[in-house]
């Protein structure tokens, strides 16, 4: 495998594809070590790093066009500890999930093992297929998935038909944040982490929060309840509303994701990202339709995500050697997701990956697929 060596017209300038990590724009690093010398190892209590969140959080309502009266908070722990972080001080009594993978199964696993709630209503369907959320007497909070990274499925924002009128919408947005369509109105609490659209690193959480949001923690904190203060999203708000995080983060982060939502809205915020992703995606799907040996994982064309692409290959053409020969070749993290257990590949699509550099992928892939 190692003799197979792909010619320059099919290498891509950069070769990361991966879903989570993904690609970060080397322009981002390049400024990052620029500010180094007056931001990396300074206070995170101190006007330097406090004007970073604060251009992350400023970066954020003008992608999303948040409504004035949403809020933004920040903490340490990425989008799966908002799990643990709902489950503590978001749901009253009982929630309702929509399952469909490997990451919406883990916040109905973390609610059913909370002791101070009922048991969660399950709608599940196969990998590659997401179902629907119908109303349910005694819910006070549907659990959604926008993209469910480990199939490539992604599902519309809406607010479940018969909820009821207190009732939260809570959306698990860590792949689909900023490649995909959304309407702050349509849910109460948009959460997910900056390692994905926001071409940052890991270890951070974003929680966009709806009034009904914030008024529903101060609700679940007067009950008496017991909320560790790190899973408290009344004091990321709090301290999100200070410029700061409640505990240290990782300032190069926070940065990276302040480069990438500039470079974002400088090309038109979540309209052009979503065009651009689309776009990437389609390339993605056509291609495969037109192989004899690929199609897309994900049959309804409908539930295709347009940043996380899974295509199935045939048994004849190994997953695990195409890769291998890709990563030689300095393409890398196209492995399909270990859990799912399928001969796939699965390519990220996010706004950082150039256009041309997935022409040249689906290109490579054709090549070592012949050459295999």
């Amino acid at each position: 495998m190692a003799d197979i060596v792909l010619p320059d017209t099919l290498r891509p300038a950069d070769g990361r594809f991966g879903s989570g990590p993904t690609k970060v724009r080397q322009e981002s690093v390049a400024a990052l070590a620029a500010a180094a010398p007056r931001l990396l190892g300074t206070s995170h209590r101190r006007p330097a790093v406090k004007a970073q969140v604060r251009r992350l959080t400023d970066g954020l309502r003008a992608f999303f066009a948040l409504p004035e009266d949403h809020e933004i908070a920040l903490g340490n722990g990425g989008a799966t500890l908002v799990w643990d972080a709902a489950v503590h001080g978001l749901i009253r009594r009982r929630s309702a999930h929509a399952v469909f993978g490997e990451f919406s199964a883990k916040f109905a696993d973390g609610v059913r093992a909370a002791p101070f709630l009922d048991d969660p209503v399950v709608a599940e369907s196969a990998p590659g297929t997401h179902p629907v959320l119908a109303g349910v007497d005694g819910v006070d909070l549907y659990a959604l998935t926008h993209c469910e990274t480990s199939t490539g499925v992604a599902m519309p924002v809406a607010r479940p038909e018969g909820a009821a009128g207190d009732a939260l919408v809570a959306v698990d947005a860590t792949s689909a944040a900023g490649g995909l369509p959304f309407d702050p109105r349509d849910a109460d609490v948009y959460y997910f982490s900056p390692q994905k659209a926001f071409a940052s690193e890991g270890g951070l959480f974003v929680a966009l929060l709806s009034p009904a949001a914030v008024a529903r923690l101060d609700e679940v904190a007067a009950s008496g309840r017991y909320v560790p203060p790190m899973l408290d999203l009344r004091i990321a708000l709090d301290n999100t509303r200070k410029d700061q995080t409640y505990n240290t983060p990782a300032i190069a982060t926070v940065f990276l994701m302040a480069e990438q939502l500039d470079w974002l809205n400088q090309r038109g915020g979540l309209a052009w990202a979503v065009k651009d992703c689309a776009a990437k995606a389609g390339h993605v799907y056509d291609w495969a339709g037109a192989r004899d040996w690929a199609t897309p994982f994900v049959a309804d064309p409908a539930q295709r995500s347009a940043v996380v692409c899974t295509v199935d290959l045939d048994p004849a053409v190994s997953a695990d050697r195409l890769t291998a020969v890709l990563r030689d070749n300095g393409i890398v993290d196209i492995e399909a997701y270990r859990k799912l257990g399928r001969n796939q590949i699965r390519i990220g699509v996010f706004p950082a990956v150039d256009p041309a550099d997935v022409e040249r992928l689906t290109g490579a892939i054709d090549y070592v697929v012949a050459a295999l």
